[in-house]
């Protein structure tokens, strides 16, 4: 897979991943995504995506609620 497909099925999968949760955090913040340099791209999948993000969203909340 050339690195340009890799990079937008990368994109696409967390793009995703946000729309589906996009109303679990309430704040007005701007999240950046850097992915693993040993990611490969053919093995994420939507559900790998919320296995890796979902605890990172509950972080977030319980920060929001804090303060």
């Amino acid at each position: 897979m050339g690195n340009a497909v890799a990079r937008n099925r990368i994109k696409r999968v967390v793009r995703e991943y946000f729309r589906l949760h996009q109303f679990d955090v309430d704040l007005p913040l701007d999240v950046v995504v850097v992915p693993k340099r040993n990611l490969e791209a053919k093995q994420l999948t939507l559900a790998l995506a919320t296995e890796e993000f979902t605890p990172l969203m509950s972080r977030l909340r319980a920060g929001a609620a804090a303060s």
